[in-house]
């Protein structure tokens, strides 16, 4: 038997994963009668915030990689959420574009986002919340600095 420093409940980092599994699985359920998906729908937030980002704006804003967000925009454009325009100044460049269906999702989805970020905070105090947020920016920093 080898000896553990730490027993596997005293890691962080799989205290995290077991939290962010059940979020993720709680808001996919909540968004399947949508046809969109956890990942999906964070592209159609930031376009329900601000319509016509690009998608090298949206890469940016999420830290995904180009590859995926294009991937989902088409998936998203698929399903008539979104259209991709080319811009006009830069060829490279794709803007998206929230179409009437899409508009008309938000309308459905942003309140079940809301109500979900609410259960999710229940009993935890602003001073706690810009807490935790502190603390994962540290982790994503150290994480981000073995990368580097």
């Amino acid at each position: 038997m080898i000896n553990l420093k730490l027993s596997i409940h005293d890691y962080i980092s799989i205290k995290i994963h077991h939290t962010d599994l059940k979020l993720t699985g709680f808001i996919k359920s909540k968004l399947e009668p949508f046809n969109l998906a956890p990942e999906q729908n964070l592209i159609m937030m930031l376009l329900w915030e601000k319509d016509g980002l690009t998608q090298n704006q949206i890469v940016e804003s999420l830290d995904k990689d180009k590859t995926n967000i294009a991937r989902m925009a088409a998936n998203l454009e698929n399903k008539d959420f979104i259209k991709r325009v080319q811009c006009n100044n830069d060829r490279r460049s794709v803007r998206l574009y929230l179409t009437d269906k899409g508009k008309k999702l938000g309308e459905k989805v942003i309140p079940i986002a809301e109500e979900f970020n609410a259960i999710v905070c229940k009993g935890i105090t602003e001073e706690e919340l810009l807490q935790v947020e502190k603390v994962l920016s540290k982790m994503n920093a150290n994480v981000q600095n073995l990368n580097d």
